[in-house]
Order: C-alpha cells, then sequence, then structure tokens
C-alpha cells in the first residue's frame, strides 16, 4: 500500500482506539487497523523494528488480558463461591482475595511492557517521518499504563491515542513532480527524410502524417 494508504489506515486506526475506551470491540478493530499500518510504514521507511515493536506490544496486551480471565475465573470457580444445596453462598476467602490482586498486578505489568514496545515504535517513526506527537503520544501511553490504578492513567491512554491519530494524518506525503511534456518541434528534413517531431520516426519528405504514431507532421 502507498504511503497516504497507511497514514490513513493508522488514524482511523488509533482514533477507534480511543474510541474503544467506552466500545471495546472498537479498540481491538482499531489495533488490527494500526499495525497493518506499522507493517506498511516500516516497510516504506524500510525500518523493520516500527513494525516489530508494535506486535510485541500487542502480544503482550493480549497476554495480560488472557492471563488476569483465566486466574479471575478461576479464583471466582475455586475460591469464592460455597456451594451448599439448597443455598448458593459468596464466600470470598484471603486467598482468593490475594489471587485476585495478583491476577491484577500479572495484567498491569504486561500492559506497562506493551505500552514500553508501543512508545519505542512511535518513537521511531517519530524519528522517520518527523512528526514530533508520535513521540509524545509514546510518552502518554507510557505514563496513562502506570497510572491504571486510578483515572488519571484512563484519560492519558484517551489522549495519547488522540494525538497518535492526529500524528498518523499528519505524515507528509512526498509531492511527485510531474514534468510538462516539451512542445513538439517541427520535423527535421534531411535529404529525401523527414523525421517526426513527436516520436522522432523516420517518414517520406511528402508524408502528412506519421507512418509510426499517425500525428500530423508539422510543416516548416
Amino acid at each position: 500500500m502507498s504511503l497516504e494508504s497507511n497514514r490513513t489506515l493508522g488514524g482511523v486506526g488509533a482514533l477507534l482506539i480511543a474510541v474503544g475506551s467506552f466500545f471495546p470491540f472498537l479498540s481491538l478493530v482499531g489495533i488490527i487497523l494500526v499495525l497493518v499500518a506499522m507493517k506498511g510504514l516500516a516497510e516504506y521507511y524500510n525500518e523493520a523494528e516500527i513494525f516489530e515493536n508494535a506486535l510485541y506490544g500487542f502480544i503482550f496486551g493480549i497476554i495480560g488480558i488472557v492471563a488476569f480471565i483465566v486466574i479471575f475465573f478461576s479464583v471466582l470457580i475455586g475460591g469464592f463461591f460455597i456451594f451448599e444445596p439448597p443455598y448458593f453462598v459468596a464466600a470470598p476467602s484471603a486467598f482468593a482475595v490475594v489471587a485476585l490482586l495478583v491476577a491484577l498486578l500479572v495484567m498491569f505489568i504486561f500492559f506497562l511492557v506493551q505500552a514500553i514496545f508501543y512508545k519505542k515504535s512511535f518513537t521511531m517513526l517519530s524519528d522517520k517521518t518527523g512528526e514530533k506527537m508520535f513521540d509524545t503520544a509514546g510518552l502518554l501511553l507510557l505514563i496513562g499504563a502506570v497510572l491504571t490504578i486510578i483515572l488519571v492513567g484512563v484519560v492519558l491512554l484517551f489522549v495519547a491515542w488522540i494525538l497518535a491519530t492526529v500524528a498518523f494524518f499528519s505524515i507528509r506525503v512526498p509531492v511527485t513532480q510531474v514534468s510538462a511534456a516539451p512542445p513538439p518541434t517541427a520535423p527535421v528534413v534531411t535529404g529525401e527524410r523527414r523525421f517526426c517531431q513527436y516520436c522522432g520516426a523516420e517518414n517520406r519528405t511528402d508524408a502528412v502524417f506519421c507512418q509510426k504514431c499517425g500525428k500530423k507532421i508539422m510543416l516548416k
């Protein structure tokens, strides 16, 4: 894909991740779009680590979520509830509380590592594109990941992806200059030969139209 297509995918993906703070499904779609954009940008700038770091960040984020879900439901089933027919009693044990705290800690660590890789990717993208907002977005992602335990962290993550959206759309696409076609010159006549002023093909001296390109031969 072209640079323009990749910057559009990245911008839309980053915006969906920001909106995904309220609609998680959109966040997943956004991350996929950002990864596709990072892949294209890494190829365009010939810097594979732009995509690799983003991919590692995505993988660590997924592992963190899966680890939390597994631990949470394991504790939920095995430690929080006591089944004594005909009653269903919720009885959280000390072990269950500790296990849940461990699950939150594991998810926090994976999210922090995820943010570190995203920051690396954005920093490299900032160097290649000259868009310093990528640097700012990466820094806010890291700070937000550290502060996810409080509301401020969530707000910082939202702002970080908004800045990333602006940065993607701000990537400058080089303008290809198209040189104007030179004006046609008068045909060259040499002895018994006449050359077409458009394609240079040789024609008879009495030819009106070029026998190669079919265009009318201008007379001196």
